[in-house]
């Protein structure tokens, strides 16, 4: 049961339209169901804004399907992540308006339109092959509901291509630095921009970089201090956050950046 859903049947309750004990037979289901191979929050939205997002890695296409259902059923969007084309053909024969994104491996149903803040964010690519890495944060932000731009395959191999373009993460709110190898890139963002920087090792690179374990080091490591990182490959988690950090209103904090020091010499 989602937010609008809950709020309404409450109001009936209170307008004696729904007896107490018919809107506690249809909240009994509240805060999860188990399908027997997934136990669902549906409690999830209410809780954290958001519903429960299937990760369809190691689930069968049927398990996807059915866990997208269970979702839908009480008015949720579903996000599903690392889906497989089988994954989105058997969720779209429940859902036809179901949408894929490629290269994020994204499902995404019952999509719904929500009020955008003022901040932008910025996915940035050290090179063409963290793309589809990238692409996983970018849509995820965007189902989240923000304005997202993307500038990608401008590494430090050819740092040129990011400077002449500075002007997108000066204007960015929030930025999602997505690189392997080195994961340099990081870094030199963080350097240019006094906004938060999530960024995000991939496993691409050769075979010193480990599977990604030397962009994770380097960026753990970074000496830009607005920079914070999530695992290896792990766009979503990069969006999700992103999302986070530019749907919080922080005026308490805007006020006393500019308050003197009480400390301060006059």
């Amino acid at each position: 049961m989602n937010v609008e859903a809950l709020r309404e049947l409450l109001a009936q309750v209170r307008s004696g339209q729904v007896a107490p004990e018919a809107a506690l037979e249809r909240m009994r289901r509240l805060p999860f169901e188990d399908l027997g191979y997934a136990t669902v929050d549906t409690h999830r939205h209410l809780r954290c804004g958001f519903p429960e997002v299937i990760l369809c890695q190691g689930k069968t296409p049927q398990q996807v399907a059915g866990i997208a259902q269970r979702l839908m059923a009480d008015g949720c969007e579903v996000l599903a992540t690392r889906a497989e084309p089988a994954a989105f053909e058997a969720v779209r024969a429940i859902c036809p308006d179901a949408e894929f994104h490629d290269p994020a491996r994204i499902i995404v149903c019952q999509r719904k339109p929500k009020p955008l803040p003022p901040g932008k964010i910025l996915v940035v690519t050290a090179g063409t092959s963290d793309m589809s890495v990238a692409e996983e944060a970018r849509v995820t932000a965007e189902v989240l509901g923000n304005s997202v731009e993307k500038l990608y395959d401008v590494g430090v191999a050819g740092i040129h291509r990011l400077l002449s373009r500075a002007h997108h993460v000066f204007d960015a709110n929030v930025l999602i630095v997505v690189a392997g190898m080195e994961g340099a890139l990081a870094s030199v963002v963080g350097g240019l921009t006094s906004r938060p920087v999530v960024a995000v090792p991939t496993s691409i690179g050769y075979g010193a970089s480990f599977g990604g374990l030397a962009a994770l080091l380097a960026m753990l490591n970074s000496c830009a201090s607005s920079v914070c990182v999530v695992n290896i490959d792990n766009g979503f988690g990069a969006g999700y956050i992103a999302s986070l950090i530019n749907h919080t209103n922080l005026p308490a904090v805007a006020k006393a950046r500019r308050k003197p020091c009480r400390n301060a010499k006059k």
